[in-house]
């Protein structure tokens, strides 16, 4: 143990580096966290103490910090091609990537755009639906629909579709203008309507739109199952299931954007494979390399491909790029990573992990400011109020789930809350015991954060 260490790094840290989505102010009372390694689902600081990754470091980690099988492939990819630029180049990994992902994701999808994170993902996707349509002629077609609650990244065109409120008012004057359609979050199904019941009503709301706004509009894009970064909000399979049939209906692209939910994370390898469709675009990064290496992809049709597909002159090709598109590293973890999924018995553990975590989060239902406990695999999501009967939420200035968050530390455990909203989202790897300990830390938090 090395305390003296961690606080002067915590110190250096504070002196230059920014930290993403933080009020730095914080850190005059919370300290800073150096991390000197990591394994499985363990990060280690300076400090000599660990702490269970509860979050998956933002949802990347999915089969656990350093898997022996993802370390090996870039050890061995870094003595061959470290990177080159993948215009008018390639190279194996990439097209071994791209014919994985073709293989493994629902029907239809046969053309993979790589980016590097995310957000890029969504900017991708955007830009090929408004293109696609320009170059078949439908110009009009300028708008996109997206789902109030929803959140798809933070460069401009995906928080153009992102519905966060702190996000559109401080950056609205930069932002395109989307329609939004009422999101169909389980958690605002009316009495005795139940989930399925919300996702039938939201979808003729979703209807009443498009028949006003169809002719207007490229795509609909959508969080399949569980709106992570909104809260959490997790909603039923026949939504996905409408909004396919609506779209073919109106003539419009459906984007699925799985960044978050992709890779097993709702029980199935794509959340899409629970409402049987296949999107017209489909954004895939954050898990894609196991947390290693930044990497996104978006997964389209032969259709969509062929309508770029012209003579130079033509100015059809599609205008984007990235310096380390498809870098050959991020594609071998990728592989890897896939390789693992395709391998060993994955979902079907996180079947029995997924269970075991339901089972010790069902007490927490009858806690007198939970109003909601829900999850979707290896998801899952407790919402704190005032008064569970009412629903009346915490005032956000109150931050009570930063107070979990605290507690968290304390007690070795990585919960970073989303508000009111404490979630897990563990790597793979994490066992029974190690579930068990991360509820209880967070039951613990919960009682020291309401009093």
């Amino acid at each position: 143990m090395d305390t003296s260490l961690a606080n002067r790094l915590a110190a250096r840290d504070l002196a230059v580096v920014w930290h993403p989505c933080t009020q730095m102010h914080d850190h005059e009372t919370l300290p800073m966290l150096p991390v000197a390694r990591a394994d499985r689902a363990w990060l280690h600081g300076h400090d000599g103490r660990r702490y269970l990754d509860a979050v998956s470091s933002w949802w990347t980690c999915l089969l656990g910090h350093r898997h022996p099988r993802i370390v090996a492939a870039l050890k061995d990819q870094l003595d061959r091609l470290d990177h080159v630029m993948l215009a008018g180049f390639t190279h194996e990994p990439a097209i071994e990537l791209a014919e994985e992902l073709v293989r493994i994701t629902p029907a239809g999808l046969e053309r993979v755009f790589y980016a590097d994170n995310g957000s890029s993902a969504i900017e991708v996707a955007l830009k090929l639906s408004f293109h696609y349509w320009r170059n078949v002629g439908r110009g009009e077609r300028t708008r996109f629909i997206a789902l109030t609650g929803g959140y798809h990244g933070e460069t401009l065109g995906a928080l153009s579709v992102t519905d966060v409120a702190l996000y559109r008012e401080t950056y609205a004057p930069l932002l395109l203008e989307p329609l939004f359609a009422p999101s169909p979050d389980a958690y605002e199904a009316l009495p005795g309507e139940g989930a399925a019941g919300c996702a039938r009503r939201r979808l003729g709301e979703l209807r009443a739109l498009l028949e006003r706004h169809a002719r207007e509009t490229c795509a609909v894009i959508v969080e399949p199952l569980v709106q992570c970064a909104g809260g959490m909000r997790m909603h039923h399979p026949d939504y996905l299931t409408g909004l396919r049939l609506l779209c073919d209906e109106f003539d419009l692209h459906l984007i699925a954007d799985e960044i978050a939910v992709g890779f097993g994370r709702t029980g199935s390898l794509f959340a899409c494979e629970q409402a049987a469709i296949a999107p017209d675009f489909l954004c895939l990064s954050k898990g894609l390399t196991g947390g290693t290496l930044p990497l996104s992809a978006v997964l389209t049709t032969r259709r969509i491909y062929e309508a770029f597909y012209a003579e130079y002159s033509a100015g059809k090709a599609f205008l984007h790029s990235h310096s380390y598109t498809g870098n050959p590293l991020a594609c071998r973890a990728a592989l890897a990573t896939l390789q693992v999924l395709r391998d060993e018995p994955v979902l079907e553990r996180n079947r029995a992990l997924a269970a075991h975590l339901a089972a010790r989060l069902a007490p927490l239902a009858d806690h007198p400011n939970v109003a909601d406990v829900r999850q979707a695999g290896m998801i899952a999501a407790i919402e704190l109020v005032q008064d569970r009967r009412t629903r009346a939420p915490f005032p956000a200035s109150e931050r009570r789930g930063l107070r979990v968050y605290r507690h968290g530390l304390d007690r070795g455990a990585v919960l970073r809350p989303l508000g009111n909203v404490v979630y897990f989202m563990p790597p793979y790897c994490i066992t029974p015991d190690e579930i068990d300990f991360m509820v209880e830390v967070a039951a613990e938090g919960i009682d020291l954060a309401i009093t």
